[in-house]
């Protein structure tokens, strides 16, 4: 049995955010989220998040995130410890005393500021912890620059014989750059007896879990492959180096799997993203939240996709699309935006200047420009001539627009919501439309023509 601890009760005053350090996001996600993330892979029977300030706002940010619950229906639910005051990581695990009476696994003790671990990195080292029966084993790095982090110090076999904490380190001591990386495998029982047994004598009077290897035998140190993993997120820039080495290995998978990516630097994409095989993406391109994109679709350049479904064959140009569907064989752009729900049939064509709200939109339809369609839905074969608007508030409550099969609808027209429009209708030009109108109809709805020679006025 495992249980994982992840500390989460630090404010990180060097982000200068009233937002806890551990919910700013990375990625589309929050740093604690992704760190849970990180833990999917793994048979888990216990999850606690260690909280502190504004620990209200963390749980609800936890339980409220639909990609934690899609990560594993399985996996237990997220169970919330308060450490009331941030007295070092050894007090906030002390908090799990009183939680995890009787529990004879191991502990996973993780970082909710360490968002980069792979799933991979954490099987290995609960499997070299419980294939050696050690009381407690670590993560560690060999850091080009270890300045910061606390230096582990082993035999030939790997047995930690001292950590010391960077601020603690002797001029000698810093000489050696393996860190530890404060993620640790210990055998609860092991631990429990000695918690209670630590002490607060260091410069800054907290109770540090790295001196529980002073109490525990054997303990064993893992060397991480990529010291990247174990990057801390302290502040801004932090997270920003965080955010660079993320995208590298999204957009390096990508590419492995077949996707083409013009001018990588230039793109940027969530790893919650889904993209198939041949789907091309240019360069300022922008790919978030729970995005899928299917094969042969030709994204960018200069577009946004968020949260949206875009199926096989499509073309996006210079566009926003937002929480929408697109499918197959459409071409949307340039300089369109579609949001709220708004769902395009296949092989239609949503053209220059066009937004789409909450509608929906039948195949082979076209709405080729200057157009502004809001809470509408269109059948098949429409055709939307240029400068039409769906009228759907009315300045209290926002109306329906209903148009049928293969009608076609005048430029610089204006439907007056709520409105149905029938199949085959044939709307003239410049027309203000604020009626039913069934099948098979021409509406002229617009004032007369009226010239008057000789207007010039005498000077």
């Amino acid at each position: 049995m495992v249980a994982i601890a992840i500390l989460a009760a630090g404010r990180g005053t060097r982000m200068k955010s009233d937002l806890p350090k551990v919910l700013h996001e990375l990625g589309g996600r929050s740093l604690v989220e992704r760190v849970i993330h990180s833990c999917k892979e793994i048979q888990i029977s216990r999850r606690i998040v260690i909280v502190g300030y504004r620990g209200k706002l963390v749980k609800e940010s936890l339980l409220g995130s639909k990609g934690l619950q899609d990560d594993n229906p399985q996996f237990p639910p997220i169970e919330f410890v308060e450490q009331t005051e941030q007295l070092g990581t050894g007090h906030a695990i002390q908090q799990l005393l009183p939680h995890l009476q009787g529990f004879q696994g191991d502990l996973l003790v993780l970082n909710g500021d360490v968002p980069l671990l792979r799933s991979q990195t954490i099987k290995t080292l609960i499997a070299i912890h419980q294939e050696h029966k050690n009381s407690a084993t670590l993560l560690t790095a060999n850091l080009p620059n270890p300045q910061g982090y606390g230096r582990v110090f082993t035999d030939s076999q790997n047995l930690v014989q001292q950590i010391v904490e960077h601020r603690d380190c002797t001029q000698a001591q810093k000489q050696n750059h393996r860190i530890n990386a404060g993620v640790y495998c210990f055998h609860w029982p092991d631990l429990e007896k000695i918690l209670p047994e630590l002490k607060a004598d260091n410069d800054q009077k907290e109770y540090y879990l790295t001196d529980t290897v002073n109490f525990l035998n054997p303990v064993m140190a893992v060397d991480v492959e990529d010291y990247q993993e174990i990057l801390g997120i302290n502040d801004r820039k932090h997270l920003a180096t965080a955010y660079d080495i993320l995208q590298t290995r999204i957009k390096d998978e990508w590419m492995a799997a077949g996707v083409t990516l013009i001018d990588p630097n230039s793109i940027t994409i969530d790893d919650t993203v889904k993209l198939q095989p041949d789907v091309i993406v240019e360069p300022q391109t922008h790919l978030r939240g729970q995005t899928s994109i299917g094969s042969g679709s030709h994204i960018g350049p200069g577009s946004l996709i968020e949260n949206s479904q875009i199926g096989e064959n499509v073309t996006v140009l210079y566009s926003v699309i937002s929480d929408s569907k697109v499918a197959d064989n459409s071409r949307i752009g340039p300089y369109a935006h579609l949001r709220g729900h708004a769902e395009i049939g296949a092989n239609c064509r949503v053209g220059n200047f066009v937004e789409l709200k909450n509608a929906q939109i039948g195949d082979r339809t076209n709405i080729a420009h200057l157009s502004y369609l809001g809470d509408a839905t269109l059948g098949e074969k429409v055709n939307i001539g240029a400068g039409t608007i769906t009228a759907n508030y009315d300045g209290v409550n926002k109306h329906k627009t209903k148009i049928g099969d293969r009608t076609k609808i005048g430029a610089n027209s204006v439907l007056v919501a709520p409105i149905t429009v029938g199949e085959d209708v044939t709307v003239a030009a410049g027309s203000a439309v604020t009626e039913d109108v069934s099948d098979d109809c021409l509406v002229i709805a617009r004032s007369r023509q009226v010239v008057k020679p000789g207007w010039k006025l005498n000077s």
